[in-house]
C-alpha cells in the first residue's frame, strides 16, 4: 500500500498478512502435535527396521545382536509362558519401595535446607561429600548392615533417590524469586503462610522434574545391584546379567526391552502425576516443545 505526503514523497508500507497458523490457531496445534509423534514414532521404527535389515543381511552377527523380531517373539513367548512376570514383579518390589522413601526423604530435607540458611551451611558440605559416592559401593556395607535380603536393594535406591530430590528441591526452593516473597510479606504471610502459598507453589514444578529424573536413575540403580547380587536369582537385572554370562544373548536384550519399558512407564506416571499436581505450571509439552 502506498501513502503520498505533501511533498508528494512516497511512502510504502509493508501489510503483513496473517499466516496458517494465526489464523486457526487449533488447527496449527494440531498439525504440530501430529507431526511430533510421526517424528517420535519415525525414528526408533527406522532404527528398528535398519537393526532388522542388518541381522537378516548377515551384516552383524545375530547370534551376538538377534533382529528385533527374535528379541520380540522370544519376548511374548515368555510373557505367555509366564516365565517372564516373576523378574518384573521382583524389581519393582524393590525399586517401588525405594524410589518413595528416597522421595520423601529428598523432598524434606531439600524443603528444610531450603527455607533454612543455617541448616544448608551445617549440612551441605557432609552431604555434598556423600552425594559424590558411587551408590553401587555402598551395596555391600548395606548388606552387612541389612542382611542378604531384599532390604539392601530398597536402601540402595532410597539413598540414590534421596540426593537426586534432595538437590532438586533445595536449589527450586532457593530460586523462588525475591519479588514472590515480598509480595507474600506485603500481603502480611507469615512463616506457614509463606511457605504454602509462595515457597511450595513455585518450586513444586522444578521438584518434579527432579522427582522424574530420580525415577530412570532409581531403574538403573537396581538394575545394576540385581546384577551383582539378587536375592532370589529373581529381577530383570539379574536376568540381564545372567544370560549375558550364558552367552544367552536373546534372553539379555529381552530384559534389556523389558527394563527400558518399565523405565518409560515409570517416568511417564511421575510426569502425570506432576501435571496433576502442579496445573499452574507451563507444561514441558506443548507446541513447539518436546
Amino acid at each position: 500500500m502506498t501513502v503520498t505526503v505533501k511533498d508528494n514523497a512516497p511512502i510504502r508500507v509493508l501489510v503483513r498478512e496473517p499466516g496458517a497458523a494465526e489464523r486457526d490457531p487449533g488447527r496449527a496445534r494440531t498439525r504440530r502435535r501430529l507431526l511430533e509423534i510421526g517424528l517420535a514414532v519415525a525414528v526408533p521404527v527406522v532404527l528398528l527396521l535398519w537393526w532388522q535389515l542388518a541381522a537378516n543381511q548377515g551384516w552383524i552377527d545375530d547370534r551376538l545382536y538377534p533382529a528385533p523380531s527374535t528379541i520380540v517373539a522370544d519376548g511374548w513367548t515368555d510373557a505367555a509362558d509366564g516365565k517372564l512376570w516373576p523378574d518384573v514383579w521382583a524389581t519393582l518390589a524393590r525399586v517401588l519401595p525405594g524410589y518413595a522413601i528416597g522421595a520423601f526423604g529428598g523432598f524434606a530435607v531439600g524443603l528444610l535446607m531450603g527455607t533454612n540458611a543455617l541448616i544448608r551451611a551445617a549440612l551441605e558440605p557432609t552431604l555434598d561429600a556423600l552425594y559424590v559416592v558411587p551408590k553401587l559401593a555402598l551395596l555391600p556395607i548395606f548388606m552387612t548392615m541389612f542382611g542378604l535380603g531384599e532390604a539392601p536393594h530398597i536402601a540402595l535406591v532410597a539413598v540414590t533417590v534421596f540426593f537426586f530430590v534432595w538437590i532438586a528441591t533445595m536449589a527450586a526452593v532457593i530460586a523462588v524469586p525475591d519479588g514472590y516473597r515480598e509480595a507474600g510479606a506485603v500481603f502480611g504471610a507469615g512463616p506457614w503462610q509463606m511457605f504454602r502459598h509462595v515457597l511450595l507453589p513455585a518450586s513444586l514444578p522444578q521438584v518434579m522434574v527432579g522427582l522424574r529424573i530420580s525415577a530412570g536413575v532409581a531403574v538403573l540403580v537396581i538394575i545394576a545391584s540385581e546384577g551383582i547380587a539378587s536375592p532370589d536369582n529373581k529381577g530383570l537385572g539379574y536376568v540381564i546379567f545372567n544370560s549375558r554370562q550364558l552367552f544367552d544373548n536373546r534372553a539379555m536384550f529381552v530384559g534389556i526391552i523389558v527394563v527400558a519399558i518399565v523405565g518409560v512407564l515409570f517416568s511417564e506416571l511421575i510426569r502425570s502425576v506432576g501435571r496433576l499436581c502442579t496445573p499452574w505450571a507451563p507444561r514441558d509439552r506443548g507446541p513447539g516443545q518436546s
